[in-house]
């Protein structure tokens, strides 16, 4: 963010590839969310689940948070129905035959994603630009599912897509040119801010972010502080609009021990390995917010 002591990083966008339409695969959260970036700044959007139930469960989680957009005044009915309308969901991959860009934002597990770019290869057409919203996996390993490595890159959108700015661009050893320059050019159409790094676990913001979520785990483990102690301390002392354990509790449990299950794995430090009080609750089926309780307890919506 350019001020005083941080300049301005502006990336070239030349010669990147026209894009149109844009295919997201996936009905959950982040899918959903990402769906609804691109609406918004008036793409055509293929929304893909496993059923077409869950496409349209997406597609109504997107009209409610479109919702809440008109009602705070950020935007109109009128453009809200044409967001809306520019959804199609579907029950099929086969459905991103014509779409530029194509997104996957499924589960994070390396198997899953790859079985889904092997089917993307065969049904984008050529020259889509095949894109992966891993927060820790491997791009490039996505990538060699294909038989175009050249066209796949990683764009790690944050939770909630709507609203954080932040987008890192993940270019691999094979990515082309024009592809990086595709995304930055899409990523500068939705209004969010790109940020260039490599294909290495967690890439920026969770390989800092997660070691020192895991170590907050690890003080309430060890009787340390309590978790409101160390979100007060967080806030007031460091800054943070929110506390580790708001966030982990926002973020998902079972997410954020996935991410540091793949830090670990990947730098092989005994202080990555995840915080036995994660894996506890996790095991226990408390994930946070979506479940009702995680590190603390919350309404059912």
């Amino acid at each position: 963010v350019p001020d005083a002591a941080t300049a301005e990083v502006r990336h070239s966008t030349e010669g990147a590839r026209p894009v149109r339409a844009v295919g997201v695969a996936g009905s959950g959260t982040m899918a959903s969310g990402i769906a609804e970036v691109f609406t918004k700044a008036g793409l055509e959007v293929v929304l893909a689940g496993r059923t077409l139930e869950k496409a349209e469960r997406a597609k109504a989680r997107i009209g409610k948070s479109l919702e809440r957009s008109v009602s705070k005044g950020r935007m109109t009915e009128r453009a809200r129905e044409q967001a809306l309308e520019r959804i199609t969901t579907a029950d099929a991959l086969d459905a991103f035959a014509e779409v530029d860009l194509a997104v996957e934002a499924v589960a994070e597990d390396l198997v899953v994603k790859q079985e889904l770019f092997k089917v993307l290869d065969k049904v984008c057409k050529p020259g889509a630009v095949l894109a992966t919203t891993t927060s820790s996996l491997s791009v490039v390993a996505c990538a060699r599912a294909t038989s175009r490595p050249q066209d796949v890159v990683g764009l790690h959108f944050f939770n909630p897509a709507p609203a954080m700015k932040l987008v890192e661009v993940v270019r691999t050893v094979l990515t082309a040119d024009d592809v990086r320059a595709t995304a930055h050019a899409v990523c500068t159409t939705v209004g969010k801010h790109p940020v260039d790094c490599g294909d290495r676990a967690g890439f920026i913001v969770n390989a800092l972010l997660f070691p020192y979520l895991n170590n907050a785990v690890k003080m309430v483990q060890e009787h340390y502080a309590t978790p409101d102690a160390i979100d007060a301390a967080m806030k007031l002392g460091g800054g943070y609009p929110m506390g580790p354990f708001e966030l982990l509790d926002v973020v998902g449990l079972d997410v954020s021990l996935a991410i540091e299950r793949v830090l670990h794995r990947e730098f092989r430090e005994p202080g990555l390995a995840p915080a036995p009080l994660l894996e506890h609750l996790v095991a226990a089926g408390c994930l946070g917010r979506k479940t009702g309780r995680g590190f603390r307890e919350y309404a059912k919506a």
